[in-house]
């Protein structure tokens, strides 16, 4: 769906303020509880972070995409299958973190003022199909808080472990 410009606005500045969002979470869970995994088919908040960046790299590719080769199909991947066979246990999270700034401020620069007709433009995606920017715009604004919400979810499930 086609956004209009206001709407637009709204979801690019909810884009930009990603690693912002992400920085203020991970302030509230304790560094030494992030390699907790609530299940073993669960991921830690170390696995979400470097899952975050490693998205943050499909995503930075797409944009491009979108702008200089519109209708191009895009690499879809298995991330539990990255989180497993690359081990993200052993990847460091503040390389990560730093990656995942630059990548997603360079992004929103880019976008800030494309002409509009570029947001009409569209990618194909193996498992979602069609995808129009606005589409990608979206996802990948809410992507963070998503995984801010999973990352909830673990300190809680770590908190009841951690109970006396």
């Amino acid at each position: 769906m086609i956004m209009n410009s206001g709407e637009r606005q709204k979801v690019l500045l909810q884009y930009e303020q990603g690693y912002r969002l992400l920085m203020d979470a991970l302030t509230g869970y304790p560094d030494t509880m992030w390699k907790y995994k609530p299940a073993p088919d669960q991921w830690s908040i170390h696995e979400i972070i470097i899952h975050i960046t490693d998205s943050e790299v499909s995503s930075y590719i797409r944009c491009r995409c979108f702008i200089a080769e519109p209708g191009k199909t895009v690499m879809a991947y298995d991330q539990d299958q990255w989180a497993v066979k690359l081990d993200y246990h052993r990847q460091g999270t503040a390389e990560a973190l730093v990656l995942f700034r630059l990548l997603r401020s360079n992004s929103a620069l880019l976008i800030g003022n494309l002409p509009e007709h570029v947001w009409n433009h569209t990618i194909n995606h193996p498992e979602n199909g069609i995808m129009t920017m606005d589409d990608w715009l979206r996802m990948y604004a809410d992507h963070v808080p998503v995984h801010i919400r999973q990352m909830e979810r673990v300190y809680q499930s770590w908190k009841k472990s951690n109970v006396s």
